[in-house]
Protein backbone atom coordinates (compact mmCIF):
# COMPACT_ATOMS: atom_id res chain seq x y z
CA UNK A 1 0.00 0.00 0.00
CA UNK A 2 1.23 3.49 -0.87
CA UNK A 3 2.31 5.55 2.11
CA UNK A 4 0.02 8.48 2.86
CA UNK A 5 2.90 10.96 2.50
CA UNK A 6 3.61 9.64 -1.00
CA UNK A 7 -0.08 9.80 -1.89
CA UNK A 8 -0.37 13.41 -0.75
CA UNK A 9 2.80 14.42 -2.59
CA UNK A 10 1.40 13.01 -5.83
CA UNK A 11 -2.14 14.24 -5.27
CA UNK A 12 -3.32 16.71 -7.93
CA UNK A 13 -6.35 18.79 -6.85
CA UNK A 14 -6.73 19.97 -10.45
CA UNK A 15 -8.09 16.51 -11.26
CA UNK A 16 -11.40 17.66 -9.75
CA UNK A 17 -13.64 20.64 -10.60
CA UNK A 18 -12.64 23.78 -8.68
CA UNK A 19 -15.00 24.71 -5.84
CA UNK A 20 -14.80 27.72 -3.56
CA UNK A 21 -16.35 28.32 -0.14
CA UNK A 22 -17.80 31.63 1.00
CA UNK A 23 -19.70 32.89 4.01
CA UNK A 24 -22.70 35.21 3.89
CA UNK A 25 -24.13 36.93 6.94
CA UNK A 26 -27.75 37.86 7.66
CA UNK A 27 -27.13 40.59 10.25
CA UNK A 28 -30.30 41.82 11.96
CA UNK A 29 -30.92 44.67 14.36
CA UNK A 30 -33.85 46.87 15.34
CA UNK A 31 -33.89 50.55 14.43
CA UNK A 32 -36.77 52.91 15.13
CA UNK A 33 -38.96 49.97 16.02
CA UNK A 34 -38.40 48.12 12.74
CA UNK A 35 -36.31 45.07 11.96
CA UNK A 36 -33.36 45.94 9.69
CA UNK A 37 -30.85 43.87 7.76
CA UNK A 38 -27.33 44.90 6.78
CA UNK A 39 -26.77 45.08 3.00
CA UNK A 40 -23.77 46.10 0.93
CA UNK A 41 -23.62 47.47 -2.58
CA UNK A 42 -21.25 45.39 -4.64
CA UNK A 43 -18.41 47.38 -6.10
CA UNK A 44 -17.09 44.62 -8.36
CA UNK A 45 -18.45 42.12 -10.86
CA UNK A 46 -20.43 39.96 -10.81
CA UNK A 47 -23.56 41.94 -9.95
CA UNK A 48 -21.67 45.22 -9.65
CA UNK A 49 -23.99 47.89 -8.27
CA UNK A 50 -26.46 45.36 -6.85
CA UNK A 51 -27.17 44.95 -3.16
CA UNK A 52 -26.09 41.81 -1.37
CA UNK A 53 -25.58 40.38 2.08
CA UNK A 54 -22.11 40.97 3.53
CA UNK A 55 -19.85 38.04 2.84
CA UNK A 56 -16.81 36.79 1.00
CA UNK A 57 -14.44 33.95 0.35
CA UNK A 58 -13.10 31.94 3.27
CA UNK A 59 -9.37 32.35 3.86
CA UNK A 60 -7.06 30.31 6.10
CA UNK A 61 -9.59 30.56 8.94
CA UNK A 62 -12.58 28.77 10.36
CA UNK A 63 -16.03 29.45 8.95
CA UNK A 64 -17.06 31.37 12.08
CA UNK A 65 -13.88 33.44 11.95
CA UNK A 66 -14.68 34.30 8.34
CA UNK A 67 -18.22 35.35 9.24
CA UNK A 68 -16.95 37.54 12.09
CA UNK A 69 -14.32 39.09 9.83
CA UNK A 70 -16.86 39.94 7.15
CA UNK A 71 -19.26 41.37 9.73
CA UNK A 72 -16.49 43.42 11.30
CA UNK A 73 -15.43 44.83 7.94
CA UNK A 74 -18.94 46.11 7.23
CA UNK A 75 -19.83 47.37 10.73
CA UNK A 76 -16.55 48.90 11.77
CA UNK A 77 -16.42 46.71 14.87
CA UNK A 78 -13.21 44.85 15.53
CA UNK A 79 -13.61 41.03 15.50
CA UNK A 80 -12.65 40.83 19.17
CA UNK A 81 -15.51 43.26 19.98
CA UNK A 82 -18.21 41.09 18.44
CA UNK A 83 -18.73 39.10 21.62
CA UNK A 84 -22.05 40.79 22.40
CA UNK A 85 -23.43 39.76 19.02
CA UNK A 86 -25.28 36.47 18.78
CA UNK A 87 -23.87 34.55 15.82
CA UNK A 88 -25.06 31.15 14.64
CA UNK A 89 -24.71 29.07 11.52
CA UNK A 90 -27.87 29.21 9.43
CA UNK A 91 -27.65 26.90 6.42
CA UNK A 92 -25.49 25.91 3.45
CA UNK A 93 -26.39 27.06 -0.07
CA UNK A 94 -24.78 25.17 -2.93
CA UNK A 95 -26.84 25.25 -6.11
CA UNK A 96 -24.38 24.76 -9.01
CA UNK A 97 -25.38 27.99 -10.76
CA UNK A 98 -25.72 30.30 -7.75
CA UNK A 99 -22.49 32.13 -8.70
CA UNK A 100 -21.64 32.83 -12.37
CA UNK A 101 -17.86 32.69 -11.73
CA UNK A 102 -17.47 29.09 -10.62
CA UNK A 103 -18.95 26.52 -8.27
CA UNK A 104 -19.26 28.37 -4.97
CA UNK A 105 -20.75 26.87 -1.83
CA UNK A 106 -21.83 29.44 0.75
CA UNK A 107 -22.25 28.82 4.46
CA UNK A 108 -24.72 31.39 5.76
CA UNK A 109 -24.68 32.83 9.28
CA UNK A 110 -27.31 34.67 11.26
CA UNK A 111 -26.28 37.55 13.53
CA UNK A 112 -28.36 39.47 16.10
CA UNK A 113 -27.44 42.54 18.08
CA UNK A 114 -29.36 45.09 20.15
CA UNK A 115 -27.68 47.93 18.29
CA UNK A 116 -24.97 48.20 15.68
CA UNK A 117 -23.23 51.29 14.34
CA UNK A 118 -23.84 52.80 10.92
CA UNK A 119 -21.99 50.46 8.59
CA UNK A 120 -18.94 51.28 6.54
CA UNK A 121 -18.15 49.61 3.25
CA UNK A 122 -15.23 47.24 3.10
CA UNK A 123 -13.74 44.53 0.91
CA UNK A 124 -15.40 44.50 -2.51
CA UNK A 125 -18.35 46.66 -1.36
CA UNK A 126 -18.75 50.26 -2.51
CA UNK A 127 -21.43 51.13 0.05
CA UNK A 128 -23.28 49.58 2.98
CA UNK A 129 -26.46 50.36 4.86
CA UNK A 130 -29.28 49.12 7.07
CA UNK A 131 -32.51 48.29 5.23
CA UNK A 132 -35.94 47.52 6.74
CA UNK A 133 -36.56 43.86 6.02
CA UNK A 134 -39.91 44.69 4.42
CA UNK A 135 -38.25 47.14 2.00
CA UNK A 136 -35.29 45.19 0.63
CA UNK A 137 -34.32 45.65 -3.04
CA UNK A 138 -33.61 42.70 -5.32
CA UNK A 139 -30.42 41.05 -4.11
CA UNK A 140 -27.47 39.55 -5.96
CA UNK A 141 -26.79 35.83 -6.21
CA UNK A 142 -29.33 33.82 -4.19
CA UNK A 143 -29.16 36.23 -1.27
CA UNK A 144 -32.92 36.76 -1.34
CA UNK A 145 -33.32 33.08 -0.45
CA UNK A 146 -30.66 33.34 2.25
CA UNK A 147 -32.35 36.39 3.77
CA UNK A 148 -35.73 34.63 3.75
CA UNK A 149 -34.20 31.65 5.54
CA UNK A 150 -32.58 33.94 8.10
CA UNK A 151 -35.81 35.80 8.82
CA UNK A 152 -37.74 32.59 9.30
CA UNK A 153 -35.03 31.24 11.63
CA UNK A 154 -35.12 34.44 13.68
CA UNK A 155 -38.91 34.49 13.90
CA UNK A 156 -39.07 30.84 14.85
CA UNK A 157 -36.31 31.03 17.47
CA UNK A 158 -38.13 33.85 19.25
CA UNK A 159 -40.96 31.39 19.83
CA UNK A 160 -39.04 28.74 21.71
CA UNK A 161 -35.74 30.32 22.84
CA UNK A 162 -34.88 33.49 24.82
CA UNK A 163 -33.07 34.90 21.79
CA UNK A 164 -35.13 38.10 21.93
CA UNK A 165 -32.97 39.18 24.88
CA UNK A 166 -30.06 39.47 22.41
CA UNK A 167 -31.82 42.49 20.90
CA UNK A 168 -32.04 44.46 24.15
CA UNK A 169 -29.55 45.72 26.70
CA UNK A 170 -28.37 43.90 29.80
CA UNK A 171 -31.38 45.33 31.68
CA UNK A 172 -34.71 45.89 29.98
CA UNK A 173 -38.42 46.32 30.52
CA UNK A 174 -41.10 43.92 29.37
CA UNK A 175 -42.28 46.66 27.00
CA UNK A 176 -38.84 46.76 25.38
CA UNK A 177 -38.88 43.00 25.03
CA UNK A 178 -42.35 43.16 23.49
CA UNK A 179 -41.09 45.72 20.98
CA UNK A 180 -38.50 43.17 19.85
CA UNK A 181 -41.13 40.51 19.28
CA UNK A 182 -43.38 42.97 17.50
CA UNK A 183 -40.58 44.10 15.17
CA UNK A 184 -39.24 40.63 14.36
CA UNK A 185 -42.68 39.06 13.92
CA UNK A 186 -44.12 42.19 12.29
CA UNK A 187 -47.15 41.84 14.53
CA UNK A 188 -48.94 44.06 17.02
CA UNK A 189 -48.96 42.35 20.42
CA UNK A 190 -51.36 42.93 23.30
CA UNK A 191 -49.32 44.45 26.13
CA UNK A 192 -51.10 42.75 29.02
CA UNK A 193 -51.21 39.29 27.46
CA UNK A 194 -47.57 39.49 26.44
CA UNK A 195 -46.48 40.59 29.92
CA UNK A 196 -48.40 37.72 31.50
CA UNK A 197 -46.98 35.11 29.15
CA UNK A 198 -43.37 36.26 29.53
CA UNK A 199 -43.53 36.10 33.31
CA UNK A 200 -45.18 32.66 33.16
CA UNK A 201 -42.20 31.09 31.37
CA UNK A 202 -39.71 29.76 33.96
CA UNK A 203 -36.21 31.18 33.56
CA UNK A 204 -37.04 33.49 30.66
CA UNK A 205 -36.45 36.76 32.54
CA UNK A 206 -35.68 37.67 36.12
CA UNK A 207 -36.23 40.90 37.98
CA UNK A 208 -33.20 43.03 38.86
CA UNK A 209 -35.11 44.60 41.77
CA UNK A 210 -35.17 48.08 40.25
CA UNK A 211 -37.36 50.24 38.04
CA UNK A 212 -36.83 52.74 35.26
CA UNK A 213 -36.05 56.31 36.25
CA UNK A 214 -39.08 57.60 34.40
CA UNK A 215 -42.65 56.43 33.95
CA UNK A 216 -43.55 53.62 31.61
CA UNK A 217 -45.75 53.59 28.55
CA UNK A 218 -48.36 56.36 28.20
CA UNK A 219 -47.13 58.18 31.27
CA UNK A 220 -47.81 55.28 33.62
CA UNK A 221 -45.77 54.26 36.66
CA UNK A 222 -42.12 53.42 36.40
CA UNK A 223 -41.56 50.03 34.78
CA UNK A 224 -39.73 47.16 36.42
CA UNK A 225 -36.37 46.17 35.00
CA UNK A 226 -35.46 42.62 34.08
CA UNK A 227 -32.46 40.70 32.80
CA UNK A 228 -32.18 37.48 30.83
CA UNK A 229 -32.74 34.36 32.91
CA UNK A 230 -30.97 31.03 32.66
CA UNK A 231 -33.50 29.27 30.42
CA UNK A 232 -32.22 27.88 27.14
CA UNK A 233 -35.64 26.87 25.85
CA UNK A 234 -38.99 28.53 26.52
CA UNK A 235 -41.65 26.23 27.89
CA UNK A 236 -44.38 27.02 27.25
CA UNK A 237 -43.32 28.62 23.97
CA UNK A 238 -44.42 32.09 22.89
CA UNK A 239 -46.10 31.24 19.59
CA UNK A 240 -46.67 33.81 16.89
CA UNK A 241 -50.21 35.22 16.68
CA UNK A 242 -50.50 33.71 13.22
CA UNK A 243 -50.13 30.34 14.95
CA UNK A 244 -53.32 30.98 16.94
CA UNK A 245 -51.54 31.90 20.12
CA UNK A 246 -53.18 34.45 22.43
CA UNK A 247 -50.34 36.97 22.83
CA UNK A 248 -52.14 39.23 20.38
Amino acid sequence: MTAESDFLEAYDPRAFPATAVTVDVVALTIRDGRLHVLLVERGEHPYAGRNALPGGFVRQETLEEAAKRELAEETGLRPENLGRIHLEQLATFGDPDRDPRMRVVSVAYLAFAPSLPDPRSGGDASAAGWFPVDDVPELAFDHGDILAAGLERARSKLEYTPLATAFVGAEFTIAELRAVYAAVWDEELHAGNFHRKVLSVPGFVESVGATTERGGERGGPRARLYRAGDARLLHPALLRPTREDDVR
